[in-house]
């Protein structure tokens, strides 16, 4: 169980087999230690730790790391399961650099940059086209926070130490509208390079539902 390292892909049995493989990797590992890694907040009484995912409290279960909505105590869906697992398990502690990067500069990110664009940036510009309004509207709906880049922007928080930003440039009659998802320089030290790509594919969802 604790030899090949799972990647993000291949659907809801992959994903399966990926939470399984992250639970076993953390059984053991002191509780303290990971809040004090990830800013989560450990409970002891209640054998749980509690964090923030992309603004919305949940709590995971020490031992046994199943994550759970702490409004509704129900499971969390898989992705979500994921995702906070491969944080506690990623994260070294680093603090946010305050500086942006884009998915190229991230470990193995050139090679996969293009198709990463094309389902973040150009998928917003095919949402909200030169609209810099309803981008901005869409944004702050999601709890964003302005930024000065570009024509429009705005930073997200993932998890306690993961921030993205969205940013929007305005087309004119000789380019089109343009998109970019960034994420904070310190980010390879909280997830790999895959669950990266995962959480800017979410952000550009989550921008283009609520339009």
């Amino acid at each position: 169980m604790h030899g090949r390292k799972p990647v993000y892909g291949a659907g809801p049995r992959g994903l399966r087999w990926r939470i399984e493989w992250l639970r076993s990797a953390l059984t053991g590992g002191d509780p303290e230690t990971i809040a004090a890694r990830t800013g989560a907040v450990y409970c002891p009484s209640g054998g749980e730790l509690r964090l923030a995912v992309w603004g919305r409290q949940v709590t995971v279960t020490v031992p046994g790391f199943t994550a759970r909505d702490a409004e509704t105590g129900r499971d969390a869906a898989l992705d979500i399961q994921a995702l906070v697992l491969y944080y506690f398990h990623a994260s070294d502690g680093a603090e946010e650099e305050g500086r942006w990067i884009s998915f190229s500069e991230l470990p193995d990110g050139t090679f996969y940059q293009r198709a990463f664009q094309g389902y973040t940036g150009e998928a917003l510009t095919r949402a909200f086209g030169n609209d810099l309004d309803a981008f901005a509207r869409a944004a702050e709906n999601l709890g964003g926070r302005r930024l000065t880049s570009g024509d429009r922007s705005f930073s997200f928080t993932a998890l306690p130490k993961v921030t993205l930003a969205a940013v929007y440039w305005r087309g004119d009659e000789e380019l089109s509208p343009s998109a970019k998802i960034l994420f904070d320089a310190s980010v390879s030290h909280h997830l790999p390079t895959d669950v990266c790509a995962i959480l800017g594919s979410t952000l550009t969802r989550r921008l283009t539902e609520v339009k």
